[in-house]
């Protein structure tokens, strides 16, 4: 019987594997220039971080959750999402004594039990950011400028930012018993899931996909126009600041993220070459959410993006994966030579050079071939006789054109043509 991945998981292969690789080193170059930290937390947390951190009503600790009773009877839950575990890092951690706010980044799987789709996989990964510790509205303009940015860098088409406010939670259940009585008459009409939804958390239903949803959702009052004058000053702080930076949005009234701890800012963006499951950032404010976990009051806000949705993005444009061919590859037609050359080959490599050589025991027109098929630049081709003279052959791989180097060049020769 062959054996192969779980459902809704995936392998990821070389050629995309650089890709990956790409987005990852450009993000942690722009969390850098953003004065960001990194911080790595565990890939299972006790159950109690999701429960108490996300909300119960969320599909996500409802629904989706990989739980489970380990051997000392403990519930354990692997990471559904990326920012109870850094607000848990904060509190455990005593970070509230740093110099605030404390800005954290990260990558890392996670892990969530639903259907899988393209870009959309049960075990994915995720780059997001945190900032714990401040409640101006210039933090909210900085995290979706830093996300606007990795984007930008990255040259992926297509985005759309959409920018929205979930006000205070006090505020919000005079706007939820609202919903509720403009719901009420249309109750009978809504499938189950919906009716359930609109008792645990109604605000839900603006995100749902059904379209008898979708039809009630129309006229239902919204969140956005009816703020707190509090949550309505910061709404408008933040949009001004993205104006000052030149960050196109939309304001939207109907944006709600799916987790239960955000509060005033939401915010989204999504990519129109993805089709239905377009999102591939996004985040907000919640600034209860340390709180909640049993540590001080503490603002926070933050995000995260889906790594497999933003390698897709940028598929979709047609561009072809990153090749990454070794710099050289060295081709010595002798075996004891090869042993007395393998110095040779870690020298090149201690200069930062990816060099590859035959491992196989092939002959010199075999490992030519095996260097075309690996890509490999330039090929340095010694013999006995060669070693002998003190010299090597090096051959261009794109031009054919050969040149003799003495031997004790060589590395000098082959760094600076690899520049």
């Amino acid at each position: 019987m062959r054996v192969s991945a779980p459902r809704g998981t995936r392998d990821v292969l070389p050629p995309e594997g650089r890709l990956r690789r790409r987005v990852l080193d450009v993000a942690q170059e722009r969390f850098a220039v953003y004065a960001f930290a990194p911080i790595t937390t565990p890939t299972f947390e006790d159950t109690e971080v999701f429960v108490r951190g996300i909300g119960t009503s969320t599909d996500i600790v409802r629904k989706e959750m990989y739980t489970f009773t380990d051997l000392g009877g403990r519930s354990i839950t692997l990471r559904p999402e990326g920012t109870a575990p850094v607000a848990r890092a904060y509190v455990e951690h005593g970070m509230h004594k740093l110099p605030q706010p404390v800005k954290l980044w990260y990558v890392a799987p996670m892990f969530r039990y639903e259907a899988p789709q393209a870009g959309r996989y049960r075990e994915h990964w995720q780059v997001g950011a945190e900032v714990l510790g401040s409640d101006d509205p210039l933090v909210d303009a900085e995290a979706i400028a830093l996300l606007a940015d990795l984007f930008a860098r990255l040259e992926v088409p297509g985005v759309r930012l959409r920018v929205g406010s979930m006000d205070d939670p006090e505020a919000r259940g005079e706007y939820r018993r609202r919903l509720l009585d403009y719901l009420e008459p249309y109750a009978r009409d809504l499938p189950p899931e919906a009716r359930e939804r609109m008792t645990e958390n109604p605000l839900r239903l603006f995100d749902s996909k059904d379209e008898r949803v979708q039809a009630v959702m129309a006229d239902a009052p919204k969140l956005l126009h009816a703020l707190s004058p509090p949550a309505r000053e910061h709404h408008e702080r933040v949009l001004a600041a993205l104006d000052r930076l030149d960050i196109v949005y939309e304001e939207d009234p109907i944006l709600v993220r799916g987790l239960d701890y955000y509060t005033r800012t939401v915010f989204e963006f999504s990519c129109d070459r993805l089709g239905a499951q377009s999102g591939i950032g996004g985040g907000g404010r919640y600034d209860r959410l340390v709180e909640d976990l049993g540590g001080p009051p503490t603002p926070g806000v933050g995000f995260g993006a889906g790594v497999e949705r933003i390698c897709l993005a940028l598929q979709a444009e047609g561009r072809p994966l990153p090749e990454e061919g070794p710099d050289c590859y060295l081709a010595v037609v002798d075996g004891d030579l090869r042993m007395r050359l393998l110095p040779l080959l870690a020298a090149l490599r201690a200069r930062g050079l990816r060099c590859e050589s035959d491992l196989r025991g092939r002959g010199l027109k075999a490992m030519l071939r095996h260097a075309d098929a690996l890509g490999a630049r330039r090929v340095v081709i010694i013999g006995p006789r060669d070693a002998e003279a003190g010299v090597a052959t090096i051959r261009d791989m794109r031009t054919g054109e050969q040149d003799e180097v003495p031997l004790d060049r060589l590395v000098e020769h082959l760094v600076e043509v690899a520049r």
